[in-house]
């Protein structure tokens, strides 16, 4: 296992596979690096050195009482680039991970970035509020801590239908990804976790956005019911200067565990163009 510690001491577990151009992953709530398995193996296999780590308190890093902001998850990017000398990187974001990857490039800029791919990503703002009235209302971000405080064993076991689209009439459904998102949810602390609820909902990514100055390319569901749509790469697209939006129909919110063949081809294509 590797594993960085940060300045303020915590142990940050990375994965870091292969050599060539550096693919650095970003993974969503409330997994780990493990979600990328697929995409990881696939880009390694073809010449990529391919990055993940587990964001603190998540999976196997240090389970963390304080610093669980979206700005610190950001200077732990950053702490574990600067530490791997990682330059000419794509990052990639998924959901949580996105608004990660945004606010890194907003507080660290792109000296060591090539590209950006966000995929069913939260920025630039999931919650409403006046200024965002399409947003999802506080009350559903409440009903998640409430379910991560009273069951978040069985909070995790339920998440998956709508994280997925198993409740879409002739979904597919995986028992499989149902308790590899279980596994790595309780990987996580709960104050870690609980904590990165209020993260990933509140925070305003629209700055952030204005400052990515390299190719973007930005991935999402049109029946992601965790993120809309309409609210969010809708949205993305045009704040970051040169970012192209590439839609799937029908598709959820884990397209990179539900298309995998689709998105590693995506993937690829967008960082050889």
């Amino acid at each position: 296992m590797s594993t960085l510690t940060l300045k303020d001491g915590t142990g940050l577990f990375y994965k870091d596979w292969g050599s060539g151009q550096p693919i650095v992953f970003s993974h969503g709530w409330p997994l780990c690096a493990d979600a990328w398995d697929a995409q990881m193996l696939f880009l390694g296999q073809r010449g990529y050195r391919v990055i993940a780590h587990d964001r603190r308190g998540h999976g196997r890093s240090q389970q963390t009482w304080d610093g669980n902001s979206m700005d610190q998850y950001a200077d732990d990017l950053a702490q574990l680039l600067d530490a791997l000398d990682v330059k000419d990187a794509v990052l990639v974001g998924h959901s949580t991970g996105g608004g990660e990857v945004a606010r890194y490039v907003g507080r660290h800029g792109t000296a060591r970035v090539a590209k950006v791919v966000l995929l069913g990503a939260v920025p630039p703002l999931m919650l409403k509020t006046a200024g965002n009235p399409g947003g999802v209302p506080k009350a559903v971000f409440d009903g998640i801590r409430q379910g991560v405080l009273e069951n978040r064993a069985q909070f995790f076991k339920d998440l998956p239908t709508t994280f997925y689209g198993f409740n879409r009439p002739g979904a597919k459904v995986s028992e499989g990804l149902r308790d590899a998102f279980w596994l790595q949810g309780m990987s996580a602390g709960i104050k870690p976790a609980y904590d990165c609820i209020e993260q990933f909902s509140e925070t305003d990514f629209t700055e952030d956005l204005k400052k990515i100055d390299v190719p973007t390319l930005i991935v999402h569901g049109d029946d992601d019911q965790i993120v809309l749509i309409e609210t969010s790469a809708k949205r993305s697209v045009q704040l970051v200067p040169n970012a192209t939006l590439k839609v799937y129909p029908g598709g959820a919110h884990g397209l990179a565990q539900l298309e995998v063949e689709r998105f590693n081809s995506d993937l690829l294509h967008f960082i050889e163009g």
